[in-house]
């Protein structure tokens, strides 16, 4: 009898195997996939960084908010000088038996009767390592140019970058007065490089990509070999007499023609 029961219970216990063979293996539980995250938006102001975009700055900036008087004529044009005084302007490299600022003297009160009437005219010296504005801009001031750069005298080094730094900052001034109208040129006349410290390199750069101010340089008796000769950026003009000279002060006027301010447009 016991061997029977044995019997049954193996033949049940393959019956049992043999159906959990047949049956499938449990399908396998589907798995979330990873969702990825999606970037964010970047904000304006670090989208202008990515790119390399400026700020947009009005040009002449606000000073403080402090008013000013309205010029009354929004749409003159400016001509600032700035005048080598440096010792060396006391040689006779090329000035034709004078000394180069007497060249330079004679040259520029000639400009000064050339200058429109309705044009502002603005005079900054340095000498003896200072800075001086002799004839701020304005137009019924021709006979005090002249009379500031005849009285000049020659000393000292070439401050270049701080005498064109205190040369923009004045037609800064006019601008405002302007409330951005008009033209406006910085016009250099130097002999020599700049003194240790003094490379204008910097300021002109940074001049020319934050305003319209056009920088125009003489280089009197020093041929091409200037920092202030940037070409495409600075209109550099050598002169190795007295007639080019007055001839590159001349062209001052006559490249002023041709500027159109509109053109001006921010880097």
């Amino acid at each position: 009898m016991s061997k029977i029961i044995n019997i049954i219970v193996s033949l049940m216990f393959l019956f049992i195997c043999c159906q959990a063979c047949d049956s499938p293996p449990p399908a396998p539980q589907p798995q979330k996939k990873a969702q990825k995250k999606k970037p964010e938006a970047p904000r304006p102001e670090k989208a202008a960084k990515k790119t390399g975009e400026k700020k947009y700055v009005p040009w002449p900036p606000d000073k403080d908010g402090k008013g000013v008087e309205i010029a009354k004529n929004l749409l003159s044009k400016n001509y600032y000088v700035v005048l080598d005084c440096s010792g060396s302007m006391e040689d006779k490299g090329c000035s034709g038996g004078l000394s180069k600022l007497e060249a330079a003297k004679n040259a520029l009160s000639k400009f000064a009767g050339l200058v429109p009437a309705n044009s502002n005219l603005g005079l900054m010296v340095f000498y003896a390592g200072k800075i001086y504005e002799m004839v701020p801009l304005g137009t019924e001031n021709r006979d005090k140019f002249t009379s500031a750069v005849v009285s000049t005298k020659p000393g000292g080094g070439t401050p270049l970058f701080a005498a064109m730094r205190a040369g923009y900052m004045n037609i800064e001034k006019q601008a405002r007065k302007q409330l951005g109208y008009g033209e406006y040129t910085l016009v250099i006349v130097t002999d020599g490089e700049a003194s240790s410290g003094q490379d204008p390199t910097r300021i002109v750069h940074w001049i020319l990509d934050n305003s319209p101010v056009q920088i125009h340089t003489i280089g009197f008796c020093i041929g091409n070999k200037h920092s202030l000769n940037i070409p495409g950026r600075v209109v550099y003009k050598p002169a190795d007499n007295p007639e080019k000279l007055e001839q590159g002060l001349h062209d001052v006027l006559a490249e002023a023609e041709q500027f159109d301010v509109a053109d001006f447009t921010k880097q």
